[in-house]
């Protein structure tokens, strides 16, 4: 008897059980069953009892002593090693170099702290994979230490790879808060994460000018964001080697002092932009005359007051919009809440507000939730409390709403206008790596380290980290909901709304790739991945001195291709 398995055109083939029989000295064929409605596997089964196979339950053969997380390590790894991150970390292989590998995936995988990461990292195969089983906290704390040495020449071997002679460099400021008051770093400052009250560290990152980072600074939580930038620039020009450059920093960054500070230094040209109080000016002055925005949503001017620069004015309508409702929006609340003051000043009870310093407290209070004070016209006395809207603050706001102002040292054969613009707006791309590192995936913060190095440490150890997560992202971009048309950008209106491609919106309305499976999100892509699990078994039966073997989870189609994906990573 055989199975036999015949085409049926654009339908299910047919499945037949089938026996062969001489009559005469020809050989036919008799059906014996028709096996169609049974699965595949089964049919195999009894192909394999028909050719003699003996068989028998998988479960009697051996036992599964332990199973382990397994694909989203394997994916990891491969694309540290991909990256050349071992080489970057150290020349030659360690102990240091191992822990530090595998503090850098975990925080990846599921970010922890020290402690909770060596008792984590034992579901899955990736202390298996760098020989760090037996690896204490301790040793994690003194791997950190080794990397912080290390980071001078780490810094400097990425800026090679990813900064070149005359590109543009993009930095900007963050911060997280501390938990404890202990370490020299923390300090109280300009709150980023809303907490207010709360101590913090400020840290600064270089990127490439897609958004890869390269080095990251550590600073007091009180440091003023431009203080930060000279430094860096130092540090670009003489540790990096990257003399010639154009540096991309946001208004807050780039000030008139840094300007005057960076025009000493020979091949540095910038990219920035205007305060709303500078762009003020030149509206008062007549150097931004608004009609222009009737035919164009971006020109050049000039002005003495900026000598040998270039302002690009743009104006986006649907930003103008934005913060025309938000504005209105926020008078509204206020308002409101003020006449509830109102109400508690002429009430006659008890908890009325009665003097004048009880009723400007409370006024304070509320003008200052919604920070739009600058609006408001306050009349408090004793026992009187009125206010109005000031319409012509009001006016004069609205009337630079969606407008905002470029502002370079770039001359206009190196860097067109439109150009200029879009460069400005490639911050995003740092603001993207501070969300990440601080919430999304790496989870920097809170920071309960108190020594000032582990600090800095934990930030690099981080930033290391998103490097990794950047390559992921960027090789993961047919398997998510990201954008692939990333050329496209640079042909797009830089001033309108960004927008997606047509291929990123049918992703993200269907949720589902050509092939029907699940679009996903890095997070979500990386949890199919744990379902690929490395069991490790033994004879049925057998004791300890019995040898075991592993079996890992043949990868699904979606699995394999992010696997092949990561195997092809280039730097």
């Amino acid at each position: 008897m055989h199975i036999d398995i015949i085409p049926n055109r654009g339908s299910r083939p047919a499945v037949l059980l089938r026996e062969s029989y001489r009559e005469g000295k020809r050989v036919r064929k008799r059906t014996l069953a028709n096996l169609s409605s049974l699965p595949m596997a089964k049919v195999e089964l009894i192909r394999r009892v028909l050719s003699g196979d003996a068989l028998a339950p998988v479960e009697s053969l051996f036992d599964v002593t332990s199973s382990r997380l397994h694909g989203h390590v394997e994916a990891v790894l491969t694309a540290m090693r991909r990256l050349g991150v071992p080489a970057l970390l150290a020349s030659r292989p360690s102990r240091e170099r191992d822990l530090v590998m595998g503090m850098v995936a975990s925080r990846i995988l599921d970010a922890q702290s020290k402690l909770a990461t060596t008792r984590w990292w034992h579901t899955t195969t990736l202390p298996d994979e760098l020989g760090i089983a037996d690896a204490t906290e301790d040793e994690l704390y003194c791997a950190m230490d080794w990397l912080l040495e290390r980071q001078p020449r780490i810094e400097k071997a990425l800026a090679s790879r990813h900064l070149q002679k005359g590109g543009l460099v993009l930095y900007d400021l963050s911060s997280s808060y501390f938990e404890g008051t202990a370490c020299p770093l923390a300090a109280l400052g300009y709150s980023r994460d809303g907490k207010k009250g709360k101590l913090q560290v400020n840290y600064g990152l270089v990127t490439d000018q897609r958004g890869c980072p390269v080095a990251v600074s550590v600073h007091s939580g009180n440091t003023n964001d431009a203080k930060t930038l000279l430094p860096q620039v130092q540090a670009i020009r003489e540790t990096f080697g990257i003399k010639d450059l154009v540096l991309v920093g946001d208004r807050g960054m780039i000030g008139q002092k840094q300007i005057d500070e960076l025009a000493k230094a020979p091949n540095i040209e910038w990219i920035t932009a205007l305060k709303t109080g500078a762009i003020r000016q030149l509206l008062q002055a007549g150097h931004l005359q608004m009609g222009l925005f009737d035919e164009r949503n971006l020109f050049e001017l000039c002005s003495p007051e900026f000598p040998r620069e270039r302002l690009v004015a743009c104006r986006n309508p649907q930003l103008a919009h934005l913060r025309a409702a938000k504005r209105k929006s926020l008078l509204d609340a206020t308002s409101r809440e003020l006449d509830k003051v109102k109400a508690m000043v002429v009430r006659g009870r008890a908890k009325a507000l009665h003097s004048r310093d009880e009723i400007g407290v409370r006024v304070g209070r509320v003008v200052n939730k919604y920070k739009v004070a600058k609006h408001f016209r306050l009349e408090i006395g004793e026992r009187s409390f009125q206010y109005s809207v000031d319409e012509e603050k009001v006016a004069a706001e609205a009337a630079l709403d969606g407008i905002y102002v470029i502002r370079t040292s770039l001359p206009e054969p190196r860097l067109s206008a439109e150009n200029a613009v879009r460069s400005y707006k490639l911050l995003s791309g740092v603001e993207r790596a501070f969300r990440s590192i601080k919430s999304i995936d790496l989870k920097v913060r809170p920071i309960h380290h108190h020594l000032e190095d582990r600090v800095r440490a934990h930030i690099f150890l981080c930033m290391l980290a998103y490097y990794v997560e950047w390559h992921l992202l960027d090789a993961w971009r047919e398997l998510l909901f990201s954008d692939e048309d990333v050329q496209a950008k640079q042909s797009r209106d830089p001033v309108a709304p960004a927008r997606r491609s047509e291929n990123a919106l049918r992703k993200v309305h269907s949720r589902v790739l050509d092939d029907g499976t699940p679009v996903h999100s890095f997070q979500t892509l990386i949890a199919e991945l744990t379902t690929i699990v490395r069991n490790t078994c033994r004879r049925k039966g057998g004791g300890e001195a019995d040898p075991v073997f592993s079996v890992a989870t043949t990868p699904n189609a979606k699995q394999q291709r992010a696997l092949d994906l990561v195997a092809a990573l280039r730097v």
